[in-house]
């Protein structure tokens, strides 16, 4: 899996060309109107409800677009909100908080919305033993963001990306001729090239299934769109040979369902692709 500090990396990335991105060679509009030794301070204002999140980012932001202002947290990261709730103040140099505005609120209110769906996934799972997961279906160079947000919602990290796993899906399979000859190739890959990676197999039939327990180093099998009586079978086959993942358009209404089959994960790209902002607005005190 991806390290802390690759992690981290990719923050500072997402921070540098947004501010890049928004800010270019200069705020005009505070440039034009606010002296540079005015002060303010500002209150981050939570107008819906949900779980916070991307307050740990916000102070990243902060600190990247200017080291002197000062921050007073006032909810953390997953903590529960509703309207009227103020989850931060920040204070100094009023240019540098505008210019931090849009990046903190784009960020945190999708952060937001995908911790609140994500812990309503972890919710209708409770006590079943069954953990959520993302996928990498995530916005296009901010998916640190995204899945930092899933974290704070209570689910759990899939991959990455395509560096820090192996995962063999059907056209994977197909194209290299098959499951068999793609799990020995793929071993046989990591021995030369050194690697120690973990193999995830889709499996699209129970058979498939049967032809993966015959080969080892296989660390979790993906049984991909089944329905319930066959995940069902594709659990009790597997046993504890392996861990099981359940997938395929699988959404509040289903989940359980598919936890009650017994699988160890289910992944879905809903909780990065299909959110609704939780609207915030940072608001001069």
């Amino acid at each position: 899996m991806i390290t802390k500090i690759q992690f981290d990396k990719e923050i500072d990335l997402i921070i540098a060309n947004a501010i890049r991105e928004d800010v270019g060679d200069g705020d005009h509009s505070s440039l034009a109107c606010i002296p540079n030794s005015a002060i303010g301070k500002a209150k981050l204002l939570v107008k819906d409800e949900g779980i916070l999140a991307g307050v740990d980012f916000a102070k990243k932001v902060f600190e990247f677009v200017d080291p002197t202002m000062e921050i007073e947290e006032l909810i953390k990261d997953g903590s529960s909100v509703k309207y009227g709730d103020i989850a931060f103040y920040v204070s100094g140099r009023s240019q540098s908080i505008l210019k931090a505005e849009r990046l903190v609120l784009n960020a945190m209110q999708r952060m937001s919305a995908i911790a609140t769906k994500t812990n309503h996934f972890v919710q209708l799972l409770e006590g079943t033993g069954t953990k959520i997961l993302d996928t990498r279906k995530t916005t296009p160079g901010i998916r640190a963001l995204e899945k930092w947000a899933v974290k704070i919602g209570g689910g759990e990290n899939h991959r990455f990306a395509l560096y820090d796993m192996i995962m063999l899906k059907d056209n994977h399979i197909d194209f290299a001729g098959g499951v068999t000859k793609a799990i020995e190739k793929t071993k046989k890959y990591l021995t030369e090239t050194n690697r120690d990676l973990k193999i995830i197999v889709e499996a699209r039939t129970i058979e498939e299934i049967e032809e993966i327990l015959k080969t080892e180093g296989v660390y979790r099998i993906l049984i991909d769109n089944f329905n319930y009586e066959d995940t069902r079978k594709a659990v009790q086959l597997i046993g504890n040979t392996c861990l099981t993942e359940s997938s395929g358009g699988i959404n509040e209404t289903t989940v359980r369902k598919y936890a009650e089959c017994g699988v160890n994960y289910i992944s879905s790209g809903a909780l990065t692709h299909s959110v609704y902002n939780m609207d915030l607005s940072l608001k001069a005190v």
